[in-house]
């Protein structure tokens, strides 16, 4: 692997790992935002990991375009991934799966002449990598759903999805860590805070995580603090 980097301002490189979607390519960014945060120390101003690159933002007062550059390269010709962990910490998340809160489980079921309950663990057999957040604080893009899950955003989005609604769009899946418009397919809730302003860290995932959806039932999920209120119709 050779990344590539790109200047982005008078403050910021972008590095730029592959030009294609791949889960392979997320233990190395995770591997780079650990040692660039080292490496940059107190002159390091943010670090933005999306699917395939890395936005280095740096103190411009203290360090020029080219010294930021050095350290970069310094970083990237010592890098190499944790294998032991995987490519970043499991997360595990409960996750009711209900036509009442996952409408979108019954359309997924017919096109396959599965039941609802199959859909379910479909979506929960496989372990998610988290390649961004965005959208909203806390909303994690993971992936690599199943080709048989797959479904196209809605043509008319939902004014309103709940908090902590999971949800499938294309290859890729998520939840909601509040209630917002979407147009994402839903097949389940769940009573994890996925966002808190008030605590450390406020995001319950990051980047280069990785995510198991774990079925628990009705009563699980408001024993845990779930709000069983039904999703609102798709408009016409």
């Amino acid at each position: 692997m050779t990344p590539k980097l790109q200047n982005a301002g008078i403050d910021a490189w972008l590095v730029r790992f592959s030009e294609r979607i791949d889960p392979a390519v997320q233990p190395w960014i995770s591997a780079f935002c650990q040692d660039c945060r080292a490496a940059f120390g107190g002159l390091l101003v943010d670090l933005v990991p999306s699917y395939t690159t890395v936005l280095v933002q740096y103190d411009p007062g203290q360090l020029d375009d080219t010294g930021a550059r050095r350290v970069i390269e310094r970083v990237l010709e010592r890098l190499a991934p944790d294998r032991s962990r995987g490519g970043g910490r499991l997360v595990e998340i409960p996750v009711w799966y209900d036509p009442s809160v996952g409408p979108e489980l019954e359309r997924i079921a017919a096109r396959h002449g599965w039941t609802p309950q199959q859909v379910a663990a479909a979506h929960a057999e496989s372990e998610y990598q988290v390649f961004a957040l965005g959208f909203v604080p806390g909303f994690a893009f993971m992936g690599m759903v199943s080709p048989q899950l797959a479904m196209p955003r809605l043509a008319t989005p939902r004014q309103k999805v709940p908090r902590g609604s999971i949800a499938i769009a294309e290859r890729q899946t998520s939840a909601y860590p509040q209630q917002t418009p979407g147009g994402w397919n839903l097949v389940g809730r769940t009573p994890v805070v996925l966002f808190d302003a008030e605590r450390i860290p406020m995001t319950t995932l990051e980047p280069g995580d990785r995510v198991r959806f774990t079925p628990i039932s009705r009563d699980t999920f408001i024993k845990l603090g779930g709000d069983t209120s039904p999703v609102e119709e798709v408009p016409q």
